[in-house]
């Protein structure tokens, strides 16, 4: 039997009711390429994919698949031309902007464009500005080899760094080609990725961690119930994060709306329900204290 709906307050103070009919929302697609051979190798842990993933969730735009790549230009090229075939809007590819020889991702980007690379002066002027160099002569050549781009790429600077993030239109795809340090990841995608995403999507999602005391096998039930009867939420449980029954079983909740005060409302209402669904099985649910 379905959920009746019922006026009644939930620990998180969601008078449930009849919800308002929604139309399931388009979402923009996205898929990160993370670059580089210590990544592929387990030396060093790929903190970017997942930082990158979480903000472009909470923009509205759906990452289909994410990538790690090792530094060679043919592994890159072959990874760009698949997912410019599946025509994810977004494409956001991080490292192997660096001056050293195994940073090879311009190369990549410029063969799979079709294009050549060309050495961008205003990125060359800024690094002496920088260097306080008066000649272009005296300019290190690992800093003219960061200057170098893809013909066809838009040059966007780096507030936190060196290499500049290049954005390249590859058929339907917005290429955005990020360096690999964490620190200019983000300082680059706030500055340029973002706003982009966030006008393409026009919608912000928000989400909850919950923790209910159930089986996962019992849980799913109801977790679907509330996927069915609020279209645009989606539901999670993680049984690995759950170390005794009587921890209970972490669970997060992620709702999509056009506005950031919409996916807030959407929010409640779907935590709301599934609080209810739980109580009404004779367990508990609550927020998430870890």
């Amino acid at each position: 039997m379905g959920w009746t709906p019922k006026r009644r307050t939930s620990p998180y103070g969601v008078g449930l009711e009849e919800p308002p009919e929604l139309g399931i929302l388009n979402r923009a697609s996205a898929e990160v390429l993370a670059i580089g051979t210590e990544l592929t190798s387990g030396r060093i842990l790929d903190t970017n994919s997942h930082w990158i993933c979480g903000q472009l969730a909470a923009l509205g735009a759906e990452v289909r698949r994410v990538t790690v790549l090792p530094d060679e230009v043919g592994a890159i090229v072959a990874a760009l031309r698949e997912a410019v075939a599946r025509r994810p809007q977004f494409l956001i590819s991080t490292g192997g902007l660096g001056p050293t020889p195994d940073d090879v991702t311009v190369e990549a980007v410029a063969r799979v464009a079709g294009v050549g690379t060309h050495v961008h002066e205003p990125t060359i002027q800024a690094f002496m500005q920088r260097r306080g160099i008066a000649s272009r002569e005296d300019l290190p050549p690992n800093l003219i080899r960061m200057a170098t781009v893809p013909a066809s790429s838009q040059v966007l600077p780096n507030p936190a760094g060196w290499a500049p993030c290049l954005r390249v239109q590859l058929g339907e795809t917005a290429l955005f080609v990020l360096p690999g340090p964490p620190r200019e990841v983000e300082a680059v995608f706030v500055a340029h990725v973002s706003p982009t995403v966030a006008q393409a999507c026009g919608r912000r999602s928000t989400a909850l961690r919950l923790v209910v005391d159930m089986y996962e096998s019992e849980l799913s039930v109801l977790m679907q119930e509330v996927m069915a009867r609020y279209p645009n939420t989606y539901l999670k449980a993680y049984v690995a994060l759950r170390r005794s029954m009587e921890e209970g079983l972490p669970v997060d909740v992620v709702a999509t709306a056009e506005s950031a005060e919409q996916a807030e409302s959407l929010l409640r209402d779907a935590c709301g329900l599934l609080c209810q669904l739980v109580q009404a099985k004779g367990h508990i649910a609550k927020r998430w204290e870890k």
